[in-house]
């Protein structure tokens, strides 16, 4: 996945800087929540309730109304959810799901990695410039 932003005009919600479309920044929000509301985390089967009810289209937010316009339950296809929800969010470490107990975390992995990605910008900031040939 690839995160592009402007540094002028950062979103004051993290996942307007993660996903690309409205949609997949409402899921990602609720998801987040969901686990909150449980901990922190999510066991398989809950992850999976929550799937089916996006899918379902039973999942009520209370402001979906004001970026979706006049629709207040919101629906979102199963396998899109894992596929452009949950695991973009896991391989960037925002979740981790841990295999011996079956269970999603939030995580603070995604912080760390990137103070990572900002100490490789200024290690190749500070490296000394190579030589080029123009032929």
């Amino acid at each position: 996945m690839v995160i592009l932003f402007d540094q002028y005009n950062l979103p004051d919600n993290i996942f307007e800087v993660i996903f690309a479309t409205d949609q997949q920044v409402i899921v990602a929000d609720l998801l987040v929540e969901e686990m909150k509301n449980n901990g922190g985390e999510l066991g398989k089967t809950e992850m999976s309730i929550f799937a089916t009810q996006l899918h379902e289209g039973t999942l009520i937010k209370n402001d979906v109304k004001s970026v979706l316009g006049k629709q207040k339950s919101l629906s979102y296809n199963k396998r899109q959810f894992y596929d452009r929800i949950l695991t973009p969010m896991k391989t960037m470490g925002i979740i981790n799901y841990d295999m011996y107990q079956k269970k999603y975390k939030l995580s603070e992995n995604f912080n760390k990695n990137m103070m990572k990605i900002g100490l490789l910008w200024l290690q190749e900031l500070r490296k000394p410039p190579k030589s080029h040939r123009l032929k």
